[in-house]
Protein backbone atom coordinates (compact mmCIF):
# COMPACT_ATOMS: atom_id res chain seq x y z
CA UNK A 1 0.00 0.00 0.00
CA UNK A 2 1.43 3.38 -1.02
CA UNK A 3 0.93 6.30 1.34
CA UNK A 4 1.04 9.68 -0.38
CA UNK A 5 2.23 12.76 1.47
CA UNK A 6 0.82 16.13 0.40
CA UNK A 7 3.11 18.96 -0.70
CA UNK A 8 1.79 21.06 2.20
CA UNK A 9 2.80 18.35 4.65
CA UNK A 10 6.27 18.09 3.13
CA UNK A 11 6.69 21.86 3.28
CA UNK A 12 5.56 21.93 6.91
CA UNK A 13 8.06 19.22 7.80
CA UNK A 14 10.81 21.14 6.01
CA UNK A 15 9.88 24.35 7.84
CA UNK A 16 9.92 22.59 11.19
CA UNK A 17 13.35 21.14 10.41
CA UNK A 18 14.70 24.51 9.26
CA UNK A 19 13.23 26.35 12.22
CA UNK A 20 14.77 23.83 14.61
CA UNK A 21 18.19 24.21 12.95
CA UNK A 22 18.05 28.02 12.89
CA UNK A 23 16.81 28.10 16.49
CA UNK A 24 19.70 25.84 17.51
CA UNK A 25 22.26 27.98 15.65
CA UNK A 26 20.91 31.22 17.11
CA UNK A 27 20.69 29.76 20.60
CA UNK A 28 24.27 28.50 20.42
CA UNK A 29 25.56 31.90 19.26
CA UNK A 30 23.69 33.62 22.09
CA UNK A 31 25.25 31.27 24.65
CA UNK A 32 28.76 31.22 23.14
CA UNK A 33 29.03 35.02 23.08
CA UNK A 34 26.78 35.84 26.06
CA UNK A 35 24.61 37.97 23.80
CA UNK A 36 21.42 38.22 25.87
CA UNK A 37 21.10 38.36 29.66
CA UNK A 38 18.28 38.51 32.16
CA UNK A 39 16.28 41.73 31.81
CA UNK A 40 17.81 42.81 28.50
CA UNK A 41 15.87 45.03 26.13
CA UNK A 42 16.79 43.76 22.66
CA UNK A 43 16.19 46.01 19.67
CA UNK A 44 15.77 43.97 16.47
CA UNK A 45 16.70 46.17 13.52
CA UNK A 46 14.41 45.35 10.60
CA UNK A 47 15.32 46.31 7.05
CA UNK A 48 12.52 44.41 5.36
CA UNK A 49 14.96 41.78 4.07
CA UNK A 50 14.92 38.04 4.67
CA UNK A 51 17.72 38.07 7.25
CA UNK A 52 16.16 40.54 9.70
CA UNK A 53 12.71 38.95 9.32
CA UNK A 54 14.18 35.54 10.16
CA UNK A 55 16.14 36.96 13.10
CA UNK A 56 13.02 38.51 14.64
CA UNK A 57 11.02 35.33 14.05
CA UNK A 58 13.62 33.10 15.69
CA UNK A 59 14.22 35.45 18.64
CA UNK A 60 10.50 35.63 19.38
CA UNK A 61 10.41 31.85 19.23
CA UNK A 62 13.37 31.55 21.61
CA UNK A 63 11.96 34.19 23.94
CA UNK A 64 8.99 31.95 24.68
CA UNK A 65 11.28 29.06 25.70
CA UNK A 66 14.28 30.85 27.22
CA UNK A 67 15.13 30.32 30.90
CA UNK A 68 15.68 34.08 31.19
CA UNK A 69 13.34 37.00 30.60
CA UNK A 70 14.16 39.62 28.00
CA UNK A 71 12.21 42.18 26.03
CA UNK A 72 12.06 42.49 22.24
CA UNK A 73 11.25 45.60 20.26
CA UNK A 74 11.35 45.77 16.48
CA UNK A 75 12.65 48.95 14.87
CA UNK A 76 12.66 49.99 11.22
CA UNK A 77 14.20 53.12 9.77
CA UNK A 78 12.09 54.63 6.99
CA UNK A 79 14.72 56.54 5.02
CA UNK A 80 12.15 58.09 2.69
CA UNK A 81 13.28 56.29 -0.41
CA UNK A 82 10.88 56.91 -3.32
CA UNK A 83 8.45 54.03 -3.63
CA UNK A 84 9.14 52.61 -0.17
CA UNK A 85 6.02 50.60 0.83
CA UNK A 86 5.44 52.20 4.22
CA UNK A 87 2.54 49.97 5.27
CA UNK A 88 4.21 46.57 4.82
CA UNK A 89 6.28 46.40 7.99
CA UNK A 90 3.70 47.92 10.38
CA UNK A 91 1.01 45.60 9.05
CA UNK A 92 3.27 42.57 9.44
CA UNK A 93 4.46 43.53 12.92
CA UNK A 94 0.89 44.03 14.12
CA UNK A 95 0.17 40.40 13.30
CA UNK A 96 3.07 39.35 15.55
CA UNK A 97 1.90 41.42 18.49
CA UNK A 98 5.44 42.68 19.05
CA UNK A 99 6.28 46.18 20.22
CA UNK A 100 7.63 48.13 17.26
CA UNK A 101 8.78 51.59 16.19
CA UNK A 102 9.10 53.12 12.74
CA UNK A 103 11.70 55.91 12.67
CA UNK A 104 11.22 58.39 9.83
CA UNK A 105 14.40 60.18 8.71
CA UNK A 106 15.07 61.45 5.20
CA UNK A 107 18.59 60.12 4.75
CA UNK A 108 17.81 59.38 1.11
CA UNK A 109 18.09 63.08 0.17
CA UNK A 110 21.37 63.41 2.06
CA UNK A 111 22.90 60.40 0.31
CA UNK A 112 21.76 61.55 -3.13
CA UNK A 113 23.21 65.00 -2.47
CA UNK A 114 26.60 63.71 -1.32
CA UNK A 115 27.20 60.69 -3.61
CA UNK A 116 27.79 61.21 -7.36
CA UNK A 117 25.25 59.65 -9.71
CA UNK A 118 26.09 56.04 -10.54
CA UNK A 119 28.30 55.49 -7.48
CA UNK A 120 27.50 53.03 -4.72
CA UNK A 121 25.56 54.74 -1.95
CA UNK A 122 25.62 51.82 0.52
CA UNK A 123 28.59 53.08 2.57
CA UNK A 124 27.19 56.50 3.48
CA UNK A 125 23.66 55.13 3.75
CA UNK A 126 24.72 52.49 6.28
CA UNK A 127 26.71 55.01 8.37
CA UNK A 128 23.74 57.37 8.58
CA UNK A 129 21.40 54.50 9.40
CA UNK A 130 23.73 53.18 12.09
CA UNK A 131 23.98 56.59 13.79
CA UNK A 132 20.21 57.05 13.88
CA UNK A 133 19.60 53.55 15.26
CA UNK A 134 22.34 53.92 17.89
CA UNK A 135 20.82 57.21 19.09
CA UNK A 136 17.35 55.67 19.23
CA UNK A 137 18.68 52.74 21.26
CA UNK A 138 20.39 55.01 23.78
CA UNK A 139 17.27 57.16 24.16
CA UNK A 140 14.92 54.19 24.70
CA UNK A 141 16.86 52.13 27.23
CA UNK A 142 17.91 49.45 24.76
CA UNK A 143 20.65 47.21 26.16
CA UNK A 144 21.38 45.14 23.03
CA UNK A 145 21.05 46.03 19.33
CA UNK A 146 20.44 42.92 17.22
CA UNK A 147 21.46 42.90 13.56
CA UNK A 148 20.60 40.19 11.04
CA UNK A 149 24.06 39.46 9.65
CA UNK A 150 24.66 35.74 9.16
CA UNK A 151 27.65 33.42 8.73
CA UNK A 152 28.05 34.18 5.01
CA UNK A 153 28.04 37.94 5.69
CA UNK A 154 30.83 37.44 8.22
CA UNK A 155 32.95 35.39 5.80
CA UNK A 156 32.32 37.78 2.90
CA UNK A 157 33.43 40.71 5.06
CA UNK A 158 36.58 38.81 6.02
CA UNK A 159 37.50 38.35 2.36
CA UNK A 160 36.54 41.93 1.46
CA UNK A 161 38.91 43.23 4.13
CA UNK A 162 41.70 40.90 3.00
CA UNK A 163 41.31 41.55 -0.72
CA UNK A 164 40.60 45.28 -0.68
CA UNK A 165 41.46 46.59 2.80
CA UNK A 166 44.65 44.77 3.70
CA UNK A 167 43.23 43.75 7.08
CA UNK A 168 42.42 40.42 8.67
CA UNK A 169 39.10 41.34 10.27
CA UNK A 170 35.40 40.70 9.86
CA UNK A 171 32.08 41.26 11.67
CA UNK A 172 32.26 40.06 15.29
CA UNK A 173 29.18 38.32 16.68
CA UNK A 174 29.21 40.83 19.55
CA UNK A 175 30.83 44.24 19.85
CA UNK A 176 30.66 47.55 21.65
CA UNK A 177 29.94 50.53 19.40
CA UNK A 178 32.74 53.03 18.79
CA UNK A 179 31.09 55.61 21.03
CA UNK A 180 30.79 53.03 23.82
CA UNK A 181 27.05 53.54 24.28
CA UNK A 182 25.70 50.40 22.65
CA UNK A 183 26.36 46.67 22.49
CA UNK A 184 25.65 45.19 19.08
CA UNK A 185 24.88 41.49 18.69
CA UNK A 186 24.52 39.26 15.62
CA UNK A 187 22.41 36.30 16.76
CA UNK A 188 22.45 34.81 13.23
CA UNK A 189 26.26 34.53 13.22
CA UNK A 190 26.16 30.70 12.94
CA UNK A 191 23.32 30.57 10.38
CA UNK A 192 23.86 29.78 6.71
CA UNK A 193 22.36 32.20 4.20
CA UNK A 194 20.85 29.40 2.13
CA UNK A 195 18.97 28.14 5.19
CA UNK A 196 17.65 31.63 5.91
CA UNK A 197 16.61 32.12 2.29
CA UNK A 198 14.66 28.88 2.23
CA UNK A 199 13.07 29.64 5.61
CA UNK A 200 11.99 33.08 4.41
CA UNK A 201 10.50 31.52 1.29
CA UNK A 202 8.46 29.00 3.27
CA UNK A 203 7.36 31.58 5.85
CA UNK A 204 6.48 34.02 3.05
CA UNK A 205 7.95 37.06 4.76
CA UNK A 206 6.82 40.30 3.04
CA UNK A 207 10.25 41.14 1.60
CA UNK A 208 11.01 44.77 0.76
CA UNK A 209 13.71 45.09 -1.93
CA UNK A 210 16.88 47.02 -1.15
CA UNK A 211 17.18 48.60 -4.60
CA UNK A 212 14.55 51.30 -4.20
CA UNK A 213 17.25 53.97 -4.02
CA UNK A 214 18.58 52.97 -7.44
CA UNK A 215 22.06 52.37 -6.02
CA UNK A 216 24.44 50.02 -7.76
CA UNK A 217 25.02 46.80 -5.89
CA UNK A 218 28.33 46.44 -4.08
CA UNK A 219 30.14 44.68 -6.92
CA UNK A 220 33.06 43.57 -4.77
CA UNK A 221 30.79 41.79 -2.29
CA UNK A 222 28.78 40.34 -5.17
CA UNK A 223 31.91 38.75 -6.67
CA UNK A 224 32.89 37.21 -3.35
CA UNK A 225 29.35 35.93 -2.83
CA UNK A 226 29.46 34.26 -6.25
CA UNK A 227 32.85 32.74 -5.40
CA UNK A 228 31.42 31.32 -2.16
CA UNK A 229 28.42 29.86 -3.96
CA UNK A 230 30.74 28.10 -6.39
CA UNK A 231 32.88 26.75 -3.55
CA UNK A 232 29.82 25.56 -1.67
CA UNK A 233 28.66 23.59 -4.70
CA UNK A 234 32.01 22.18 -5.75
CA UNK A 235 33.67 21.80 -2.33
CA UNK A 236 31.03 21.05 0.33
CA UNK A 237 32.27 21.88 3.81
CA UNK A 238 34.76 24.54 2.73
CA UNK A 239 32.72 27.46 4.07
CA UNK A 240 32.17 25.65 7.36
CA UNK A 241 35.93 25.08 7.65
CA UNK A 242 36.61 28.75 6.86
CA UNK A 243 34.24 29.86 9.60
CA UNK A 244 35.87 27.51 12.11
CA UNK A 245 39.18 29.13 11.20
CA UNK A 246 38.10 32.56 12.42
CA UNK A 247 37.22 30.93 15.73
CA UNK A 248 40.63 29.28 15.99
CA UNK A 249 43.18 32.06 15.52
CA UNK A 250 46.89 31.48 16.24
CA UNK A 251 48.56 34.94 16.47
CA UNK A 252 52.07 33.47 16.74
CA UNK A 253 51.65 31.98 13.27
CA UNK A 254 50.65 35.24 11.60
CA UNK A 255 52.80 38.35 11.17
CA UNK A 256 51.23 41.11 13.27
CA UNK A 257 53.80 42.46 15.73
CA UNK A 258 51.07 44.29 17.65
CA UNK A 259 49.27 41.01 18.39
CA UNK A 260 52.27 38.82 19.21
CA UNK A 261 55.55 39.76 20.86
CA UNK A 262 58.08 38.29 18.48
CA UNK A 263 60.88 40.24 20.25
CA UNK A 264 60.46 38.12 23.39
CA UNK A 265 61.45 34.95 21.55
CA UNK A 266 64.94 33.75 22.51
CA UNK A 267 67.25 31.15 21.04
CA UNK A 268 66.87 27.81 22.81
CA UNK A 269 69.91 25.96 24.17
CA UNK A 270 71.53 23.98 21.33
CA UNK A 271 70.82 20.26 21.35
CA UNK A 272 73.72 17.93 20.70
CA UNK A 273 73.37 16.21 17.32
CA UNK A 274 71.87 12.74 17.59
CA UNK A 275 74.80 11.02 15.95
CA UNK A 276 77.19 12.17 18.72
CA UNK A 277 75.10 10.75 21.53
CA UNK A 278 76.15 7.53 23.18
CA UNK A 279 72.89 5.68 22.67
CA UNK A 280 74.09 2.77 24.76
CA UNK A 281 74.21 4.98 27.88
CA UNK A 282 70.83 6.69 27.38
Amino acid sequence: MTVSVSEDKIEQLEMNKLQKKLRHDVGKAIVDFNMISEGDKVMCCLSGGKDSYAMLDILINLQRRAPIRFEIIAVNLDQKQPGFPEAILPNYLKTLGVDYHIIEKDTYSIVKDKIPEGSTTCGLCSRLRRGILYNFAAEHGVTKIALGHHRDDILETLFLNMFYGGKLKSMPPKLKSDDGRNIVIRPMAYCREKDIARYAEIKQFPIIPCNLCGSQENLQRKKIKEMFQEWDQQHPGRLESMFRAIQNVVPSHLADTTRYNFDSMTQAEPIEPFEKLDVLNI
